[in-house]
């Protein structure tokens, strides 16, 4: 009787148990949804990481230098990149979990939304080439999505700012001025239209090689939205910057009182920065850099343009680290960029002096528009000033001089807006100096053994290693329209060709 009661214990337990095996796998500390704000404060981070200042692209921008190899190098080390498919991914999730609160189809989410991806989509296409786009992000459904050619990568990105600054306009329209979870603007969908519309007028420009494309039309939309700033507002000034604040031992700045006394000494300024600075006798010089040991030694002044001087980028590493060593090269500016935990400059994504030169390139290219090149210009060059809190006296000087007054819209001209822009970007808005030099060869990069890959600059990164084994067909077949088969650092994207 007693073995009998104990074999119904038995099956009664495993059938409770089997009841509730599903039950008893979920993890408890896994949440299985989040408020829409939560995810977008996730991604709205993950946008800030893609421009962090003092990071290797500002080193491949060739604004600043490593000097001792155990903290890294100058090289151009290219190989796999990564996508950016989980950024993708949550705002997807993102969008979902909005229309569960009952919102409807056109809501703040899914309009900031749309603008992010493509923000995201123009990171990976720039750093690939072809990329999954219109496939992309969409999980088991597809999980071997085809790669879009580079134009119709661009005609998507494009098509979705328009989208997301017609929603915006009428999501401002009915009142809805605000969006949760936002730490750019507090929420302000109006900076974040602004920040749509001069996001397209880059991407537009990163296409001028394309600039006759009669299906692109690039030269007519860029001009609409400088003839429309109604339907199309952009960046008024710098308070409109698209920039992530830092908050002293909260999110410190990269560079810090807690992180000089290991690497102050290891990094040093670039020559292809630093010493086009000094040959314009620029006032930007005094603020990101420190004169040289060897020049104050020798009885020169911290004011003296002639003190400071940057490593070319392409110097064996080897010499570089002597050199620095020997009190020869300019440091980064040890007050001002290790000062203080909060650091003395935000995060600039994109600003309003890089709308301004991205404007007066377009002028003075002839693709039309409202305005003209050399107000536009001086725009870019007193907001690139205002931003170091240069007096406005001394930024009237410096437009006044000889080689940085406007030469007019001619190829001296263009020459000037964008070697000004690269002054501009210092630390800013990630890889965008890199890419301008792809697309235009301004300024003159240095290259030899100091940044390797044969001292050649290269074009673009290589896929993600996980494409070669999960998306293997679609991998090769993207391969094989664009670089004859090879995925190669050297080969030209169509972008640029």
């Amino acid at each position: 009787m007693k073995s009998f009661t104990y074999i119904i214990l038995v099956i009664t337990f495993l059938f409770a148990s089997c009841q509730n095996f599903e039950e008893l796998a979920l993890d408890p500390n896994r949440p299985t949804n989040a408020p829409a704000s939560l995810i977008l404060n996730n991604v709205l981070n993950d946008v800030y990481e893609l421009n962090r200042p003092w990071s290797l692209e500002h080193r491949w921008n060739q604004y600043w230098c490593c000097n001792y190899n155990y903290y890294g190098d100058n090289e151009y080390r290219w190989t796999t990149g990564d996508f950016r498919y989980f950024s993708v991914k949550n705002i997807v999730k993102m969008e979902e979990e909005a229309l569960k609160t009952g919102v409807g189809e056109l809501n703040s989410y899914s309009a900031v939304g749309k603008f992010l991806k493509a923000y995201f989509f123009y990171d990976m296409t720039m750093r690939f080439g072809d990329i999954p786009a219109s496939e992309a992000a969409q999980g088991a459904e597809n999980i071997f999505p085809k790669y879009d050619s580079q134009k119709e990568v661009f005609v998507q990105i494009l098509t979705l700012l328009e989208q997301a600054n017609d929603d915006l306009s009428k999501l401002l329209a009915a009142n809805t001025t605000k969006i949760d979870g936002d730490i750019y603007f507090g929420g302000s969908l109006e900076n974040y239209q602004k920040v749509v519309n001069s996001l397209k007028l880059r991407v537009l420009l990163q296409l001028s090689k394309k600039d006759s494309d009669g299906e692109l039309n690039i030269k007519q939309r860029f001009a609409e939205v400088l003839n429309n700033p109604v339907k199309f507002p952009i960046m008024e000034s710098s308070d409109d910057n698209f920039e992530f604040t830092y908050i002293a031992n909260i999110n410190n700045y990269p560079t810090n009182p807690g992180n000089r006394g290991f690497d102050s000494r290891r990094y040093n300024m670039a020559a292809t920065y630093l010493n086009t600075l000094v040959s314009l006798k620029d006032p930007r010089t005094f603020i990101v850099a420190d004169p040289t040991e060897v020049a104050i030694a020798g009885g020169a002044s911290a004011t003296d343009f002639s003190a400071y001087l940057g490593a070319p980028s392409g110097e064996d590493l080897s010499i570089m680290t002597f050199r620095m060593g020997n009190g020869e090269y300019s440091a980064i500016n040890q007050t001002r960029y290790y000062g203080t935990f909060g650091g003395p400059e935000p995060g600039v994504i994109l600003s309003y002096h890089e709308l301004a030169f991205n404007i007066a390139e377009a002028l003075n290219r002839g693709w039309g528009g409202t305005g003209n090149a050399a107000d536009w210009y001086a725009k870019g060059v007193t907001a690139s000033l205002e931003f170091y809190g240069i007096s406005q006296a001394d930024q009237q000087a410096y437009l006044a001089q000889a080689e940085v007054a406007y030469k007019g819209d001619t190829e001296a001209g263009l020459n000037q807006i964008m070697l000004q822009r690269y002054l501009s970007l210092f630390q800013q808005s990630g890889r965008e100096s890199y890419y301008h030099w792809r697309r235009t060869g301004f300024p003159t990069f240095d290259v030899g053994v100091g940044t390797g890959n044969s001292g050649v600059i290269p074009y673009r990164y290589q896929y993600p290693a996980s494409e070669r084994t999960a998306n293997k067909t679609n991998y090769e077949a993207a391969l094989s329209s664009q670089f004859g088969g090879k995925d190669d650092v050297n080969a030209k994207m169509w972008l640029i060709e």
